[in-house]
């Protein structure tokens, strides 16, 4: 074995010998708008490593960080690992009764939390009897001990040796359909990403600045805003706020990034936010990705005449770590889900494991270098989800006579209508193409007849929600029924303020359907 597999090796350390010991590696774009080069990153990483060890936290132990994204969550994360201890990122935007389940189920023995979140934490933490130390990062609650504190003279230590097959870091599913899942990931899983995606089909650069708002406690944050730029000495824009149009755009003016990152819904709420203007929005632009879910094809389109610059739309899991299934830059047809990554090889499987005939719809699985070890304390979920070296995705999907990809919603979200299998995510692309449809929805609702026939939750663009009526239900109707099917329209639609999602921003359709 050597040093080089712990991946706190390859993204920072090995930037100091390549020259790049100066070079900004972070900076925060809100707050007190601290920076961090490659070089303090390293520094910083193996004291906060040294502290680990000085404080009883021995190898294999688990610690949770509970982290806005700022210039300690990389010194946190790495400095764990430099250690051969587990982090554990926790999403940033649970309830105190959701983190107590967690904390209880990865039961660490650190937790390292941002000064903002401590009042949501607070009571988890107090209930939980592993967690043997508290680190607050920012103004720290009397008798609590800061980051700085912790960190004090603690001796910098160099990274433990590991093979690329241990566990190196926790994340936990965003939960979409449930409680979340702890998914553990290897050391080599995020120079697998980087190597792939990152190298192949965005093509990241020593001289890009990255900005992601997706936060780096996930899976596809924590891919745009570490495993990318890191692996070849870039910059990245953090953003510890609520990320608003407004702010984003301010970043766009100020930060110049070069690489945007975002979710589909953040897109269509970027498009909404510049409708009726004329002028074309400057930015440093040369490339946008999209994950999360499908990106509808009309948002993806909107984006490219105000900005000039493509989306690339792909496809990623938890399980998998980052993008595996995407479009690429020169080969981009929105309202698809293009092509494997290299790297990777995806199929279709029916409900009897065959592969269904060229057209019709099946579930994904995919197989490649970055897929997780497994879930943890979830043993029966593993045995139906890592199937050798396949992974199943809970994704259904078509693949066209060109090899391409077109999502057809999710396992559970999938329903018959006229005996047929309807695919919700093609009726909502369809709605939101309609020029007053901002957001949609569709699950399978129950009429009198006892029948499942699709219901449409629609959030309408800034102003229409005055005009909405009966004309304007009719009118969409209409309207998918003339793009996609007479049979495919929604019976029923719904105005509302907002659509149930995820924090990764994930429509949780099971919300809907329990309403149904």
């Amino acid at each position: 074995m050597t040093g080089s597999q712990n991946a706190a090796a390859w993204f920072v350390d090995r930037h100091l010998a390549e020259g790049r010991a100066d070079k900004t590696a972070f900076r925060e774009a809100d707050g007190a708008r601290r920076a961090l080069t490659y070089g303090e990153l390293s520094e910083r990483s193996a004291r906060f490593a040294g502290a680990l060890a000085r404080a009883g936290i021995h190898r294999e132990e688990r610690i949770a960080l509970i982290l806005r994204d700022q210039i300690e969550f990389p010194v946190a994360f790495f400095g764990a690992m430099k250690a051969g201890v587990v982090p554990v990122p926790l999403n940033t935007l649970l309830s105190g009764e959701v983190y107590g389940n967690i904390l209880n189920d990865c039961r660490p023995a650190l937790v390292v939390v941002s000064a903002e979140m401590w009042d949501a934490v607070a009571a988890a933490v107090a209930g939980n009897d592993h967690v043997r130390e508290v680190i607050v990062v920012g103004d720290a609650p009397k008798g609590m001990l800061d980051m700085d504190g912790f960190v004090r003279d603690a001796p910098a230590a160099p990274p433990v040796e590991v093979c690329g097959d241990e566990l190196a870091f926790w994340l936990y599913s965003s939960g979409s359909t449930g409680l979340p899942k702890g998914v553990r990931h290897v050391h080599s899983s995020m120079q697998a990403t980087a190597e792939t995606f990152g190298r192949q089909v965005i093509d990241i650069r020593e001289d890009d600045t990255v900005f992601s708002v997706a936060k780096m406690f996930f899976a596809y944050g924590l891919g745009n805003a570490l495993s990318f730029p890191m692996s070849v000495g870039a910059t990245t824009v953090l953003l510890g706020g609520r990320p608003t149009p407004d702010a984003v755009f301010d970043i766009f003016a100020t930060e110049e990034p070069t690489v945007f990152c975002g979710v589909p819904t953040f897109f269509a709420a970027l498009n909404a936010a510049r409708a009726g203007r004329d002028d074309k929005p400057v930015s440093k632009l040369r490339i946008c990705t999209s994950a999360g879910e499908a990106l509808p094809r009309e948002v993806g389109e909107s984006w490219r005449r105000a900005w000039g610059v493509d989306i690339v739309d792909g496809v990623g899991s938890t399980e998998m770590l980052h993008i595996f299934l995407s479009n690429r830059p020169g080969d981009i047809e929105y309202g698809t889900s293009g092509t494997a990554v290299p790297g990777y090889e995806v199929r279709l499987v029916d409900e009897h494991g065959a592969e269904p005939a060229l057209g019709e719809i099946g579930e994904l699985l995919v197989r490649g270098p970055s897929s997780a070890d497994g879930y943890w304390n979830r043993r029966d979920k593993s045995r139906t989800t890592f199937e050798g070296h396949w992974t199943r995705t809970g994704d259904k999907y078509e693949c066209r006579a060109d090899g391409r990809y077109v999502y057809c919603g999710r396992t559970d979200d999938m329903f018959k209508v006229s005996g047929i299998w309807l695919s919700p995510f093609e009726v909502e692309q369809t709605l939101v193409e309609h020029p007053r449809v901002l957001e949609a929805a569709v699950v399978p609702w129950r009429g009198d007849d006892g029948l499942e026939k699709p219901k449409a939750y629609v959030v309408l663009k800034p102003g229409g929600e005055a005009k909405f009526g009966a004309d304007l239900a009719e009118d969409l109707k209409a309207f998918v029924k003339d793009r996609i099917g007479m049979w495919k329209y929604p019976r029923w639609i719904e105005v509302v303020e907002d659509l149930p999602k995820t924090a990764t921003g994930k429509i949780q359709r099971f919300r809907l359907r329990q309403e149904a």
